[in-house]
This record gives C-alpha cells, sequence and structure tokens, in this order.
C-alpha cells in the first residue's frame, strides 16, 4: 500500500453518523459512500429522512429522537439487524442552542442543549462501543467545536457542551485504547451554510446590527479570513478513518481556519 493509498479509508467500512440526513451529516456521509463505507444515519426530521433514503438508495436513513433512550437503542438494533456490525460511529448530533446572556437563558433551553449536544453522545458511544471491539477498523469521532477550546459569551450552553465532548473524548480515548478503538474530536469553526447563518442573524439582531456587517465581525476573527465548508470537515474525517491515521487517537482536530476568539 503506497502513501497515498494509505491516505483514505479502505473500502466497506460501516459507519453511523447520528444527526446525519441534512447539515453537515449529510455531507459526511456522502463523503463516506464516495468512498466506499456503508452508510446508516439517524435524524430527527421525518423529511430529512424521507429525503436522504430517496436519494441515496445505498445508504439507510433512521428516524429517531437522540434526546431519546429507547429510540438511540433501536437505531443500534437496525444497525446490527440490516449490517451486522459498526467500524465507525460519528457522533455529529447537535444543537446551536440559544444565544442570551446566562441570566436571559431559560432552564429548559439549557437543558435541552445538554441533552443533545452531550447526553447523547454517552447514549450513542454507550451503545457503539461493544460492536466497535469487535471491529479490527474501529474509530469513534465526536463533534465538538471551535467553542470546544474557546470561551463564547452569549452562547454559554452551546460551548459548556462542547468544552464536555473535548473531555469525553479523551477519556475514552485512555479507556478504548488498549481495544484499539482510536477515538478523535473533530472541531469545526464558522461553517457556511443555514444554521451558521442563523447564529449570525440571532446575533445581529441582539446587538441591533444589520447581517452583513455582523457577517464581517465574525470574519475578523479568523486568521484566513474565510468560512470554512462542511466538505473541508469531511475531508478531515475521511483521513481519521484511514490507514495513514492509525497512530492518532485521542486528539481535538480543528478544522476552522484558525480562529482566533469567539
Amino acid at each position: 500500500m503506497t502513501i497515498l493509498d494509505r491516505m483514505v479509508p479502505q473500502p466497506g467500512l460501516r459507519v453511523l453518523i447520528s444527526g446525519g440526513a441534512s447539515g453537515i451529516g449529510a455531507v459526511l456521509a456522502d463523503a463516506y459512500i464516495e468512498a466506499g463505507a456503508t452508510v446508516h444515519v439517524c435524524d430527527v426530521s421525518a423529511k430529512a429522512v424521507d429525503a436522504f433514503n430517496a436519494a441515496r438508495p445505498g445508504a439507510l436513513a433512521t428516524l429517531a429522537d437522540v434526546s431519546d433512550a429507547n429510540q438511540v437503542a433501536n437505531v443500534f438494533r437496525v444497525q446490527e439487524e440490516r449490517f451486522g456490525g459498526l467500524d465507525v460511529l460519528i457522533n455529529n448530533a447537535g444543537i446551536a442552542g440559544p444565544t442570551g446572556g446566562i441570566d436571559a437563558i431559560a432552564p429548559e433551553a439549557w437543558k435541552t442543549t445538554v441533552d443533545i449536544n452531550l447526553n447523547a453522545q454517552y447514549r450513542f458511544a454507550h451503545h457503539a462501543v461493544p460492536l466497535l471491539k469487535q471491529s479490527d477498523r474501529a474509530h469513534l469521532l465526536c463533534m465538538s467545536s471551535v467553542a470546544g477550546r474557546l470561551g463564547y459569551a452569549w452562547r454559554t450552553p452551546y460551548a459548556a457542551t462542547k468544552w464536555a465532548v473535548i473531555g469525553l473524548m479523551k477519556s475514552l480515548a485512555s479507556e478504548l485504547g488498549p481495544d484499539d478503538i482510536r477515538v478523535n474530536a473533530l472541531l469545526p469553526g464558522i461553517v457556511e451554510g443555514p444554521r451558521m447563518e442563523g447564529v449570525i442573524r440571532d446575533r445581529a439582531t441582539q446587538l441591533g446590527l444589520p447581517y452583513p456587517e455582523m457577517e464581517k465581525e465574525y470574519l475578523k476573527k479568523i486568521s484566513l479570513g474565510r468560512m470554512v465548508t462542511a466538505e473541508d470537515v469531511a475531508a478531515m474525517a475521511l483521513f481519521l478513518c484511514s490507514p495513514a491515521a492509525r497512530n492518532v487517537t485521542g486528539q481535538a482536530i480543528s478544522v476552522d481556519g484558525n480562529v482566533e476568539y469567539l
């Protein structure tokens, strides 16, 4: 196998992606499909699940709310019945959470953000690890954020969960290393797309600024002066599942153009 061959995943990986029927998750799914993987995603949106299944007949999308333990367990029943095991789990599901001062954030909004962004990662890892232990190409990828390495005023629930995901990843890398299961985290920065547009719009509204001016303020924070794309994130995810990354574990890897502050 040449160095170039080692830079891409070997075909046949069985990949499960939470929150994978739209957004970054769907781009991740398409990247793994292109690399010859068998892909199963779950998503809370029935519309997104139907669209995913219609557009990708070789893959599978299952309807599931990641905050519901029973629905998560069902995802893994489907995974075992349909695919006979698991090689790669991508813990991708997450929400932006509320924008506002800590004194203005409602307890339920805080709880929901923690439940989806952090507790769901536990639920998926809990079911995935026994299957990953049976794989000789096992990798668990946790989706964090640049907010998992920087403070993020007015977005405290989101930042708190993304920092916690790094702690989960670091701990699991040590715990699962003896079983040859690699665990890493990706930290996307300011990613082009509707979700980021919503974040910028909420912040602009809070500060009373026009959207274009607020967007320029966000770009000032990035050393390269541009947003990243979901494809940038997917490319790094593919590399981490390749033979070239067989000794990369316990790492929080930013794909963000170097966001200097938030």
